[in-house]
């Protein structure tokens, strides 16, 4: 595992499908056919996450939704066949009781070793949480993800629990010899009061979508302070996209090829239906251009296009290699401890990523006064 000094990289898996273009991918949105050209098998995702593997990152994001494969059958099958990249396993709060979430993933662990984390979703798309089932408000559905939440974790560490909860419900939950050796971490996103509440009480990192550095240096202090309240430190992470060439030019014609790619229809009907959701994060993250391509640098190399069309994270950091590795310093500065990285093709640009920013960055990163040696 990287030191505490040095930078952790993840990639990730395109689970929704894959092309050169972002676009929908999900079964409630509409699928968009260059988004989804290379389809979400077994063979072209080993080669995503064995190019990722190989480029050095730590591990993958593998999303969660319904047009997505399933996560755990996926990255079981993707672990068969990579050696050391590790997976960070998406699932919704909600949709299977913690005893069972926490069986899976010590199952996972049992199988593969230390190379599992969770990704903990509330979700924030009302009409995809009804087709699945899930019915509750906003403001439970944060309730019972704090309550998942303390289950997973102590059953993992090998607890027994009983919890009477609002939610969740427990009597006598426990794992059969959980293999403790190995720790498998709670991720945590969310940007509402109630998810920052969750997330420092019960994550060991908090994931933030790519909002300008100054935006991210604020929630991450709001976040370390409600944590300190009750004792516990977190360490904090960012999703972004990322277009990096050579030149900083070749860069931004890569991404003006993007948005001249883009069907006005479906931008339309994607920020119609992202006004819909009653997630925070998503609403922060259309703000960021409001539905505009008029505006969407937001801030030194942060473009905003990607939202136009593809839900969560919506911005991409664009220019050289060295400018790229630059903005993501700063991020550094402002608090981030990880960074969850894709770019299209995710297969291409796991090397391109990994080979040339990624070796940039832990130069900054090593060169910058206080940091610690590996």
């Amino acid at each position: 595992m990287p030191s505490p000094a040095a930078p952790v990289l993840h990639w990730f898996l395109p689970t929704g499908g894959d092309g050169r273009d972002p676009g929908g991918v999900t079964a409630v949105q509409g699928r968009t056919a260059s988004a989804t050209r290379r389809g979400a098998g077994l063979p072209y995702l080993a080669q995503v996450a064995r190019a990722a593997e190989q480029a050095g990152f730590t591990s993958l994001l593998t999303p969660v939704g319904l047009g997505c494969v399933d996560p755990w059958v996926l990255t079981s099958a993707v672990a068969a066949v990579t050696e050391r990249i590790g997976f960070l396993v998406a699932f919704r709060a909600g949709l299977a009781q913690p005893t069972l979430v926490a069986q899976q993933a010590d199952t996972f662990r049992r199988l593969f070793g230390d190379r599992i984390a969770l990704n903990v979703v509330t979700g924030g798309d009302p009409a995809e949480q009804r087709a699945y089932g899930d019915h509750l408000p906003k403001a439970e559905r944060y309730a019972r993800t704090g309550e998942l939440m303390s289950v997973v974790r102590a059953l993992l560490d090998g607890e027994a629990v009983d919890l009477d909860g609002r939610h969740v419900r427990v009597e006598d939950a426990r794992l059969h010899a959980p293999a403790v050796e190995s720790r498998v971490p709670l991720y945590f996103g969310g940007a509402s009061p109630q998810a920052e509440e969750v997330a420092a009480r019960h994550a060991e990192v908090q994931l933030l979508w790519g909002e300008p550095p100054a935006a991210v240096a604020e929630r991450v202090a709001r976040v370390r302070a409600k944590a300190a309240a009750v004792g516990r430190t977190l360490r904090y992470g960012i999703r972004l996209h990322v277009i990096t060439r050579d030149t900083a030019a070749e860069a931004w014609r890569e991404a003006d090829r993007i948005l001249a790619g883009f069907d006005p229809d479906a931008v339309r009907a994607s920020q119609e239906r992202f006004a819909r959701m009653d997630s925070t994060g998503q609403a922060r993250m259309t703000a960021l251009h409001g539905g505009s391509a008029e505006r969407l640098t937001v801030a030194p190399n942060l473009w905003a296009g990607i939202g136009l069309v593809r839900e969560g994270a919506g911005t991409a950091l664009v220019g050289s290699h060295d400018e790229v590795a630059q903005r993501l310093f700063e991020y550094r500065q402002a608090g981030i401890d990880e960074f969850v990285l894709s770019g299209y093709p995710h297969l291409e640009e796991a090397y391109r990523v990994g080979e040339e920013v990624a070796p940039r960055l832990r130069a900054l990163v090593a060169a910058a006064p206080g940091t610690v040696a590996a």
